[in-house]
């Protein structure tokens, strides 16, 4: 899984360019399965991507079982037999899952040499081994009604008070 550190993260969006051209061959970051999010009123830049998380919302929410595990344990999406039919976006606790242009955009390791953490350059992502567990539960019911843009927020806001916390005792 790609392990994100807020406190390194510039707001560059290169990993969204580089991540959108990988898959596309275009750059957009609506087409980019990695989010950057830029918290002006907090001073947070930070990447959202899915985390592979133990409960795996995503998979358990899809009528349709056209998600599974590769792997990497990254998500993979069966084209054939997806309806879109936004369960997926929904269930996500963090907004690491979103439809697009009648896809569903999910962080597929990128065959296991993500093109995200090639392209940053302050070394903010890295490759997370999937021993390191990682559960979205505290995240779930908070983010029941939001939208997939309004669920990164809250979720990069969460961590980034914790860091504004830290950033404020350290400075003495």
């Amino acid at each position: 899984m790609i392990c994100v550190d807020i406190s390194k993260c510039t707001g560059c969006k290169r990993c969204e360019t580089a991540c959108a051209f990988f898959h596309t061959e275009r750059v957009s970051n609506h087409l980019s399965r990695i989010k950057i999010l830029n918290l002006y009123e907090i001073g947070i830049d930070s990447p959202v991507v899915c985390q592979q998380c133990n409960e795996r919302y995503c998979i358990n929410d899809c009528p349709d079982e056209a998600l599974s595990i590769g792997s990497q344990g990254e998500i993979l999406v069966n084209r054939d037999v997806c309806s879109l039919c936004f369960s997926c976006e929904d269930a996500c606790p963090i907004g690491a899952i979103q439809l697009f242009n009648d896809e569903v955009l999910v962080c597929d390791l990128c065959s296991g040499d993500p093109e995200c953490i090639k392209a940053c350059t302050e070394n903010a992502l890295s490759l997370k081994s999937r021993e390191e567990k990682t559960s979205l539960s505290e995240y779930k019911n908070v983010s029941v009604k939001l939208t997939p843009s309004q669920k990164r927020f809250e979720y990069i806001r969460k961590q980034g008070i914790g860091l504004r916390k830290t950033w404020r005792e350290n400075r003495v």
